[in-house]
């Protein structure tokens, strides 16, 4: 009778979330099923087509603009996003003045909302827009920049051979070395500056076209390029504030002898913070192949604003299909393409699962 009792209480408890878990997903999901072997419309009763829609979607030239868009765009996501994120966290890791400060500076982006971050990087990929002067600017003072990066690794390699020379065991960045070459390059670009032996080139101005074109670059669309660029900058925070907290709890002892035994951070990087962080990294793979693959809201909200064969996703492609402007629904095209995302995403992360990183300690 006692067990019986918990049993209802538990049960009881759980009733919402099986009724929301049964609704909206169990539910959706056989609807689903169903929808992609019919042919319906919103407006008449749904057909039963059987395989059509799926051999259909399969010769569809914008249906496989959309699988190739999303493939490629999920594995060059995850791939950069894990590193830059991990190399973030490793550095923020360490005891740096201020480290507070830039943990604090480079989470921001995360917390603007992606319709936001969305519409202020419409604004940036603009023809007029903030990327396109900051290239502008680059190109123009490269002869400057240039020559100040020259004289700062020839400081460099002069005091570096300099301490050698005398015994002393420098690397080739010593920061204190690092410091003196910096300032001397700075001053003597400053220096050839004020002379006039050096000047920023005249008429420079880049009028990339980065949204509404065709054009594309190593055979992806430019337009996808920019939501390649977009996702990656405010999508690394939030992975680093995970690798943040794995970091924590590496001890500090393995470090320290690495360290006693010769080790250089690069190796401690690569021999001990990578391995020992496996599952981390599995757990960030698996978030951003997920996140990656389901991509639709900065395609929506791009819209017109690039053409939609450059930027089309599945997961876009499943929502026009369904709720198209000025066009006949086409569910039974939607529901296969979503079936097909489903699947699509569940291979590729088993896949990482089997033969990529796994979540297995070292």
């Amino acid at each position: 009778m006692h067990r019986r009792t918990e049993a209802l209480y538990a049960l009881g408890f759980l009733a919402p979330y099986l009724s929301v878990l049964g609704v909206f997903f169990l539910y959706a999901f056989l609807r689903t099923v169903y929808f992609s072997f019919t042919q319906y419309d919103l407006f008449h009763a749904p057909e039963w087509v059987g395989f059509q829609n799926y051999a259909a979607l399969f010769r569809e030239d914008l249906f496989l603009r959309a699988l190739r868009n999303t493939l490629f765009y999920s594995f060059f996501v995850t791939v950069v996003q894990t590193f830059l994120a991990l190399v973030l966290a490793a550095i923020l890791n360490t005891k740096i003045r201020g480290v507070t400060f830039f943990r604090t500076v480079y989470y921001l982006p995360s917390i603007l909302s992606s319709a936001a971050a969305t519409l202020i990087f419409i604004w940036v990929f603009q023809r007029r827009g903030f990327l396109n002067y900051a290239l502008g600017w680059l190109e123009a003072h490269a002869p400057i920049l240039l020559t100040f990066l020259g004289l700062f690794l020839l400081f460099q390699l002069v005091q570096v051979a300099w301490e050698r020379r005398l015994g002393l065991p420098v690397h080739l960045f010593d920061p204190a070395l690092a410091t003196a070459s910096l300032v001397l390059a700075l001053a003597l670009t400053w220096f050839l500056v004020a002379l006039g032996v050096l000047a920023p080139r005249e008429g420079i101005e880049v009028k990339t076209v980065w949204l509404n074109t065709r054009r594309e670059w190593l055979g992806v669309p430019i337009p996808l390029w920019s939501i390649i660029i977009m996702n990656i900058y405010t999508t690394i925070p939030t992975f680093m504030l995970i690798f943040l907290a794995g970091l924590q709890d590496i001890p500090k002892t393995i470090y320290e002898a690495a360290a006693i035994d010769g080790a250089t951070p690069v190796q401690q990087f690569f021999k001990i913070t990578v391995p020992l962080l496996r599952p981390v990294i599995f757990l960030v793979v698996t978030m951003s192949l997920i996140g990656t693959l389901q991509l639709f809201d900065q395609v929506a909200l791009i819209g017109n604003a690039a053409p939609l064969e450059s930027t089309i996703t599945l997961a876009y492609y499943v929502y026009n299909s369904v709720f198209p402007s000025g066009a006949t629904p086409k569910v039974g095209f939607g529901a296969g393409a979503a079936l097909v995302l489903a699947l699509l995403t569940l291979a590729v992360v088993l896949l990482q699962r089997r033969f990529g990183i796994s979540e297995r300690g070292y």
